[in-house]
């Protein structure tokens, strides 16, 4: 029995994961690896951020990247999903809108409102920027669950 999962079980896994791991690379090469918020259009990782931020001049720089989401803490529970593929703006107006519309309908319970923060965090977060990873080639998984361990 394998561990690996579909690439659809895969594609499950990260539409019902709630935050990923990014990992972009600076100017030297090495890694950075942030967590964010995204959505999955077309099998692709579609994400917002700030436009100001060291993450948007690492992606402009070097649009290679990868994506991970992972849960369980018992070693028989872990599951995971990698993907590695290029990043790249999402500039077409009805592409925007269904990243909007599908980020509003998975993070609205999450997000602080507003009005709720200073002046200076607002005008942050609406200078923002959408990207999309698109995957490249093989997409590493496992579920340990899938493994039996006797007791």
């Amino acid at each position: 029995m394998s561990v690996r999962l579909s690439e659809a079980e895969a594609w499950a896994v990260i539409e019902g994961s709630h935050t990923g791991i990014l990992t972009t690379l600076r100017a030297d090469g090495s890694p950075v690896a942030l967590p964010i918020w995204f959505v999955v259009l077309d099998h692709t990782i579609c994400f917002g951020t700030p436009g100001r931020t060291k993450k948007v001049a690492r992606i402009d720089r070097d649009p290679r990247g990868s994506f991970l989401v992972e849960s369980g803490e018992r070693w028989a529970e872990l599951r995971a999903v990698h993907l590695s593929g290029k990043i790249e703006p999402v500039e077409d107006a009805s592409l925007n809108d269904r990243i909007d519309d599908a980020m509003e309908a998975k993070y609205a319970a999450f997000r602080t409102a507003p009005a709720k923060m200073p002046q200076a965090t607002r005008d942050y977060y609406t200078s923002r920027r959408l990207f999309r990873l698109v995957p490249g080639g093989r997409i590493l998984s496992w579920d340990n669950r899938r493994i039996s361990v006797g007791d």
